[in-house]
């Protein structure tokens, strides 16, 4: 069974590549990996403030990933697994491919405009040592763009 690992925030564009995985994932008869970032805080606060502050960025991926998966479930009836975890984005999908080797394909979505955002980045530099292929989705498509290329298979 094919897996496809997206990375879900808050922007268009992981939408586009949340839709891309979904319905690839519908033709290959194979699933949704759904992949929260909490991501660091770039301050120090006092101890409770501090446990506040990444608890409630804790529950907004929460949240986000909950969300996503529930349009998957509407969409095909299949419930994707949903990962949410602390800490930079590079480090924490490649731990992520490395304790699942089942893992066929990364899905990430590029901005529909300026450049295409630091996974993107990333993970298209390092692409040849990674375990599985990454799929780059152009933020800007259509929804109909983006079914009618995720039904071709290409």
């Amino acid at each position: 069974m094919r897996i496809y690992l997206v990375v879900m925030d808050e922007t268009e564009e992981a939408k586009t590549a949340l839709r891309f995985a979904s319905v690839r994932a519908h033709q290959t008869g194979g699933s949704v990996h759904i992949l929260a970032l909490i991501p660091r805080q770039s301050f120090s606060a006092f101890g409770a403030v501090q446990a506040t502050i990444e608890q409630e960025a804790a529950e907004r991926a929460e949240e986000l990933a909950q969300s996503a998966a529930g349009t998957i479930f509407a969409e095909s009836g299949r419930m994707p697994v949903i990962a949410v975890r602390a800490g930079g984005g590079k480090d924490v999908i490649a731990d992520y491919l490395e304790a699942n080797p089942d893992i066929a394909a990364l899905v990430l979505g590029a901005a529909p405009s300026g450049g295409p955002g630091p996974l993107v980045t990333h993970f298209a530099h390092e692409a040849g040592s990674l375990p599985c292929p990454v799929y780059i989705i152009p933020g800007s498509l259509s929804d109909a763009q983006v079914d009618a290329i995720a039904a071709r298979g290409v």
